[in-house]
């Protein structure tokens, strides 16, 4: 079974501070790394609750958490539906959050999920595949001027309108190689990033409403967290972080929460060294006040 290496264990264990006893939620399980670092702390009374959108993580983070399923509870959905999922558990409110804005490990590297620039297979990105929206949907049968919104908004690429275009007149595109080269074509390679990280990051966004899905979370989690419980975020984009960061700071200024990261956290280089993908992370913490 595929493992996947759990982003700054370290920081993520010292901002959560997880009671032997506590109650906690790992809202993006993934392969269960993040989980195993959570479950390992808890002794009798203590719970999980590893959510994924992602019902085939799901299956392989029980497989990969077997030694430890006396504690966790697992559960197939979204961030927006936190508040209902406890109130079915007949949970009243958690002692920490953890959500990990990242993309599985699994979902990147499994051609078939259609989420990798580096691996052939089709144009798909659903992180829950009960959903109705592809990729190929986007590339295929949304209006150039659509196509250039999403690339601009969740891309913060500037060569929208040029990428779309080149998109619209290549239609039909069904396969990510495919897409790759048909946007390599129009954005020159400036670094080592492949020209159409943007794109497939927009495009991912889009599929999964992630931002939505993230500013809903922003607006439920006080409500999940007992007085001076904890949430802790992992976010890999501007745009995630951003979100994550007003959302800290107008619950901090209205006091009812203390923001535990003065500075935002990243990997050390030695991390980064040895699971290169965890680069661009930023964590950030709060606490909701006693």
């Amino acid at each position: 079974m595929p493992h996947h290496i759990p982003v700054m264990p370290e920081i993520v264990s010292r901002y959560l501070a997880v009671k032997p006893g506590g109650v906690y939620a790992d809202l993006t399980t993934g392969l269960g790394g993040h989980s195993r670092l959570i479950a390992e702390q808890l002794a009798a009374g203590g719970r999980l609750i590893s959510r994924d959108r992602d019902a085939e993580s799901l299956e392989i983070a029980k497989t990969n958490l077997g030694d430890r399923r006396e504690r966790i509870t697992f559960e197939k959905g979204e961030f927006s539906t936190l508040r209902q999922s406890l109130d079915q558990l007949g949970i009243e409110a958690l002692d920490g959050i953890l959500a990990d804005c990242g993309v599985s490990f699994y979902q990147l590297t499994d051609a078939e999920r259609g989420f990798s620039i580096m691996r052939p297979g089709p144009l798909d990105m659903r992180q829950d595949r009960s959903r109705e929206l592809t990729a190929a949907m986007i590339v295929n049968f949304y209006s150039e001027r659509e196509i250039a919104g999403i690339i601009l908004r969740y891309g913060e690429e500037r060569r929208a309108e040029r990428v779309s275009r080149a998109i619209v007149r290549a239609r039909p595109i069904h396969t990510t190689d495919r897409l790759a080269t048909i946007v390599a074509g129009v954005l020159p390679r400036t670094s080592s990033i492949h020209p159409a990280t943007r794109v497939f990051q927009a495009l991912r966004i889009a599929v999964n409403g992630e931002l939505d899905e993230l500013e809903e979370l922003m607006r439920v989690f006080p409500r999940c967290l007992k007085p001076g419980g904890r949430i802790v975020t992992i976010s890999f984009h501007s745009l995630e972080d951003r979100i994550i960061k007003t959302a800290f700071q107008q619950l901090a200024k209205s006091g009812r929460a203390t923001v535990l990261t003065k500075h935002v956290e990243r990997p050390s280089e030695q991390e980064i060294s040895g699971n290169p993908a965890s680069r661009p992370a930023k964590l950030r913490a709060l606490e909701m006040k006693p």
